[in-house]
């Protein structure tokens, strides 16, 4: 079974807090089973804030090291420049390497502005038609792509974890 990443952007600083508490509450409701999960912030200077959602995933399947260079590629990468062009275009690749491509990427740091936040989700499983009744409320804009089985392993592999058991 594949997941899906899928990221909620939303026009508020606590948006993807609340939204995050919606589906932990989702979860224990078995609507949704999450293999992971990032709160980010962007503060009104600019500066990212990320909080790994270990509570209401457990260990996380991707970890600290994805997010930190996804969210670090989403942000970072259209300040530093041409000085750092190839380190972003080498990593850049690396994600299209597993189904998240240049222009999902693009989306997602063009939507998350100053002062907003967005949920970041590594989905396995949902109910969607009890699952976005319980979000609507908080007026999320929806970003998502889809990743195989094979790129979830690659992406592991990749980040130092261990492939999933097929």
């Amino acid at each position: 079974m594949s997941s899906s990443l899928i990221v909620l952007a939303f026009d508020t600083l606590e948006g993807a807090k609340e939204a995050r508490d919606e589906l932990y509450d989702l979860q224990k409701q078995e609507l949704i089973q999450l293999d992971d999960a990032a709160v980010v912030v962007r503060k009104e200077n600019g500066k990212v804030k990320v909080d790994q959602a270990v509570s209401l995933v457990g260990t996380g399947a991707l970890g600290g090291a994805f997010w930190g260079m996804l969210i670090g590629l989403l942000f970072l990468a259209p300040w530093l420049g041409l000085a750092v062009g190839a380190v972003t275009g080498a990593l850049s690749g690396k994600f299209a390497d597993y189904g998240i491509d240049d222009d999902f990427i693009k989306e997602v740091g063009d939507t998350i502005e100053p002062g907003h936040s967005a949920l970041f989700l590594l989905v396995r499983s949902a109910q969607g038609e009890r699952v976005v009744p319980e979000l609507e409320s908080l007026a999320p804009k929806v970003l998502r792509t889809n990743l195989s089985p094979e790129q979830e392993d690659q992406l592991r592999e990749a980040f130092g974890q261990e492939p999933t058991a097929a």
